[in-house]
């Protein structure tokens, strides 16, 4: 029963992209995460509406452009999507990449004297304010006993934080992929400390609460989370010319996007409970952590009607679907 429920609901959002003709969907990408994967994974040919894209540096910006509207959904980490939602941001997350958190890591210039977490007290760290780069900074000194008073927190652009580290204006740097890997092969930083164990690795696509409320971009959506998820799955297994593709969009080397699209093994899913319960803790923390004022109850900031796969129309012989 729940496969042909599965069935009809895909059908039917299929038949609704049909009436959907002239739509244009306005996404918002993080240097060509999305757009890439389907341009090299041939998902952006016939479609029965138009995307229209946005290109942001970073999550702050791409979630005051969901906040005011100017975009249907976005892409955006879990740490940036709850402080847009404590600021009053009318959207939901609508579905979630799981990815090794390895890049998401505190950086530091290849002669640095720190080794490890302990060494951050009394240094200086760049981030983006509200950034997963800023939720793993702040993990990695509670995992060493230290206190976000510890340190001293210099919030800038990527661009800017790079160039204040390897100018030694800063001790650290905390970011995300690909700034990471092109941190590493071209600029020699190296990780201090790195996500796994201090992030949940969740990144979600979230929708405008207007956008879900209209049922043709909402079909519309229905059917770029299906070919996201599906060229998410070739990329997987064409490295090589996913890195070329997204390559050229964002114009970093090859070398460096290979090497943030490999680790990361990214694979795009439904929401489920654990992610949810995975959101909650990540509140807890910035609530704890005095990053946000009161307690977020993250339950209502979920949208569980998508679907990430396409679910099988075949049937035994002789049964009817």
């Amino acid at each position: 029963m729940k496969r042909i429920t599965s069935v009809l609901l895909l059908l039917s959002l299929s038949s609704g992209l049909v009436q959907a003709s002239g739509l244009t969907l306005q996404i918002a990408d993080q240097k060509g995460g999305m757009r890439a994967v389907l341009d090299a994974a041939g998902e952006l040919t016939h479609l029965s509406y138009r995307i229209q894209w946005s290109e942001f540096p970073a999550a702050a910006p791409l979630a005051e452009a969901l906040n005011a509207g100017a975009v249907d959904a976005g892409i955006i980490g879990d740490a940036p999507l709850l402080f847009a939602e404590a600021g009053g941001a009318r959207v939901k997350a609508i579905a979630v990449a799981k990815s090794d958190a390895y890049g998401t890591a505190l950086l530091v210039n290849a002669g640095s004297p720190l080794h490890s977490a302990a060494d951050l007290k009394g240094k200086t760290i760049a981030t983006n304010r509200g950034s997963i780069g800023h939720f793993v900074a702040l993990k990695a000194l509670a995992s060493a006993g230290l206190k976000p008073s510890d340190v001293t927190f210099r919030f800038l652009t990527p661009s800017d934080a790079k160039l204040a580290l390897s100018q030694g204006d800063v001790d650290v740097w905390a970011t995300w992929e690909p700034y990471t890997a092109f941190a590493e092969t071209q600029d020699h930083m190296r990780v201090l400390v790195n996500g796994r164990g201090l992030w949940s690795g969740n990144t979600f696509v979230a929708a405008t609460d207007t956008a879900l409320a209209d049922p043709k971009k909402r079909q519309a959506l229905q059917d770029f989370l299906l070919r996201l998820a599906r060229a998410q799955q070739w990329a997987n297994q064409h490295p090589d010319s996913y890195s070329q593709t997204l390559s050229k969009i964002i114009g970093f080397p090859q070398e460096a996007v290979k090497l943030s699209f490999s680790r990361r093994h990214m694979v795009w899913q439904p929401i489920d409970a654990k992610t949810v319960q995975q959101q909650q803790q990540t509140a807890d923390f910035y609530q704890q952590s005095g990053l946000l004022p009161q307690r977020l109850q993250v339950a209502s900031t979920f949208d569980h009607r998508f679907i990430l796969t396409e679910p099988a129309t075949n049937v035994p012989a002789g049964q009817t679907p």
